[in-house]
């Protein structure tokens, strides 16, 4: 097991903010920009644009597909590229282009260059993502885990605040007026999350103190991955096998939900329901990890699955504003959730590069997603999300797999004798790892 350098106390840190709610709101700026607006703004334009901009329904799935791509890319850029998440200048590069990309939508008609704008403001939405999670990470390690918790709840508000613009913009512009709107929403959460302090970088005396104060030995990722360390292959690969499931089912229904609302029900019912999704969902991470306090993340996570996945199937098997709202609230309240329990599983089982590979699997199953479900889309929405209901299910029969003899407590290697550590329930850095 790696030895994390330890910082300093809250109190005392030079390095740390001097009110850690400052630092939760500007990464709670950047992640409503990055992915409340830059990513999700797209599913309540995407009924404007099928009635104003004449956009096919297999076109918007491609739409959705470039996005999620773009996100990959950018994704897969964190990983191969660790510098890139402690610059505060791609945080601000990112920022500017993501905006300049909702601004260009309503500039033509031409679905290539829809295509790949959309894919830009992926690779954008995922740098500013890395770089703000790694922010909290690295700032806000020894507070509770409700304030990341509360962080990440910027995508949710992003996303209610979008909905809500659209939402008062369809009685009196289109499609055109949405994207310019959401354009401008961007560009205040950019100037809000501004000055946001990337991740610092590691120096040689923290990691001197960390061992000291420790008194353990640190394992490189070879060894850790050697005879000697714990063996967690059959649990992370239910675990794997979950997550990306989760991203199949979960993206069908963040994208395509509104749309399926009003196809059976037209109105503003649609888009109020996308806005109930991002309230459901901002104080949704931190509540997640508090009830990690009493149960266990495999168990939790099965859990968060059954519900989303009840959520997702509710407008197609019963239709109407009743089912409609009640799918909204069971959507937001769990997609953020099933991210950071399964991300946090993964670095409990400590297998090697666990959040690379879980992202690089949701990722993977959010591009496939749009992609499985389009030739359905001729026949309207409903089979759409009986599918995402369906694979999410499927997602929780792996979850529950992963519960069958699951490792709780897992062994520390230490200069010692090895000692049994109990599974971590409240750190930020669990919080943290999200999506």
């Amino acid at each position: 097991m790696s030895v994390r350098p330890l910082r300093a106390s809250p109190a005392g840190s030079a390095g740390a903010p001097h009110s850690p709610w400052r630092h939760v709101a500007q990464a709670a700026a950047a992640l409503a920009a990055g992915m409340g607006v830059g990513r999700f703004v797209y599913t309540p334009i995407l009924p404007l644009m099928h009635a104003g901009a004449g956009l096919s329904a297999s076109a918007g799935a491609n739409l959705a597909t470039a996005n999620y791509i773009g996100y990959l890319l950018g994704a897969l850029v964190g990983i191969l590229a660790p510098a890139v998440v402690r610059s505060r200048a791609l945080l601000r590069a990112s920022l500017v282009v993501l905006t300049g990309t909702l601004a260009a939508m309503p500039a033509t008609h031409d679905t290539a260059v829809w295509f790949a704008l959309r894919l830009l403001a992926g690779v954008a939405s995922a740098l500013i993502f890395v770089i703000a999670v790694s922010s909290l990470l690295s700032h806000l390690r020894e507070y509770p885990a409700h304030l990341p918790g509360w962080a990440f709840g910027g995508v949710g508000a992003g996303i209610a605040l979008s909905g809500l613009l659209v939402l008062l913009l369809r009685p009196v512009a289109d499609w055109r007026a949405a994207w310019w709107a959401s354009a401008a929403l961007a560009a205040v959460l950019a100037v809000a999350s501004w000055n946001l302090r990337p991740e610092a970088p590691p120096t040689t005396t923290q990691a001197t103190q960390a061992a000291q104060v420790t008194g353990a030995t640190t394992v490189t990722a070879a060894a850790a991955d050697s005879s000697d360390g714990p063996r967690t292959h059959r649990w992370f690969t239910a675990l794997f096998a979950s997550y990306t499931l989760e991203g199949i089912g979960y993206i069908i229904a963040g994208t395509f939900l509104v749309a399926a609302i009003e196809q059976s029900s037209p109105g503003p019912l649609g888009g109020g329901a996308w806005v109930l999704v991002g309230l459901a969902a901002v104080p949704s991470s931190a509540l997640w990890a508090r009830l990690g306090r009493r149960w266990s993340r495999p168990d939790l996570l099965l859990a968060a699955l059954v519900v989303q996945a009840v959520g997702i199937a509710l407008p197609a098997l019963i239709g109407g504003a009743p089912a409609a709202l009640v799918s909204a609230v069971l959507f937001g309240a769990t997609f953020i959730g099933v991210s950071t329990l399964a991300l946090a599983t993964g670095a409990h089982l400590e297998f090697p590069r666990s959040v690379a590979l879980l992202t690089a699997g949701y990722s993977g199953g959010q591009i496939l997603g749009p992609l499985v479900v389009a030739p359905l889309l001729h026949h309207g929405y409903q089979q759409a999300l009986i599918l995402a209901a369906s694979v999410v299910l499927v997602a929780a029969v792996a979850a529950a797999v992963l519960r069958i003899g699951f490792p709780h407590h897992m062994v520390v290697v230490r200069a010692t004798a090895p000692v049994r550590q109990p599974a971590p329930t409240e750190s930020a850095a669990d919080a943290g790892s999200h999506r």
